[in-house]
């Protein structure tokens, strides 16, 4: 049986006309006819089945054959915040794994040890919106650009916060015991430094805002694999 590819369309119930970059795809790498069926994702939570009704250059039109809302496949809002790697692709093939993963926002941190302090955030969701195809993901993952340390630990977050850091001299505890602990909520926030780990100084700023200062395990990670290591932590604890 053919398999039914799947495109991101953002609305796709409306527009009635792929975005141009799947239609590109669509058109160029698939050769689609009209006649030919596809799967949509509007990012939001519901898949679309629609057929293909008229295609030219640039250019792939549908109707809508059949809506399908889905249902979320993990409890609370999941949300990484991470020092990009001085190696962009590094943090690349993190975005792309933890949105396969699963993973509801990702943010980027600016801090005192910080060796990139600029996000081509355009190309990032790029890599997010191709891996939410491959992995089927009904929800689009969110992704913000940079913001200072201090300016993103002092805004207001529900749910449970959790900074994770190398200084012995803090009082740490494993993240995954601690996500698996009963909670009033399901929300989490992990922080991950880069790769010459927070600031002490941050470290105790942000358990002064209220996070909880944790470690991912005993081996020490570069801050791509801490990212996916914290994502995939909170996955499993909300199974």
């Amino acid at each position: 049986m053919k398999e039914v590819r799947f495109f991101y369309a953002p609305d796709a119930a409306t527009a009635r006309e792929l975005p141009e970059d799947e239609a590109t795809h669509a058109l160029r790498v698939l050769r689609l006819q009209p006649g030919d069926e596809m799967m949509l994702m509007d990012g939001q939570g519901t898949f679309y089945r629609a057929e293909v009704t008229a295609t030219n250059n640039k250019h792939c039109c549908y109707d809508i054959l059949e809506t399908l809302p889905q249902e979320r496949q993990w409890a609370g809002h999941l949300h990484l915040a991470v020092a990009p790697t001085k190696m962009m692709e590094r943090t690349e093939w993190m975005a792309e794994k933890a949105v396969e993963v699963g993973v509801d926002e990702i943010s980027f941190l600016n801090c005192l040890f910080s060796e990139r302090r600029i996000v081509k955030l355009p190309r990032v969701d790029k890599i997010v919106i191709a891996a939410t195809k491959q992995s089927r993901k009904a929800w689009k993952t969110r992704l913000n650009d940079m913001v200072a340390f201090h300016d993103f630990i002092v805004q207001p977050r529900p749910g449970r916060k959790y900074i994770a850091h190398c200084y012995e001299e803090i009082p740490r505890s494993y993240l995954f015991d601690e996500l698996c602990q009963p909670a009033d909520t399901d929300d989490a926030v992990v922080l991950i430094g880069p790769e010459g780990d927070f600031s002490i100084d941050e470290v105790r700023e942000a358990v002064a805002h209220g996070y909880q200062s944790v470690h991912l395990g005993k081996s020490r990670l570069r801050t791509e694999t801490a990212g996916l290591a914290a994502v995939m932590m909170m996955q499993l604890s909300k199974k």
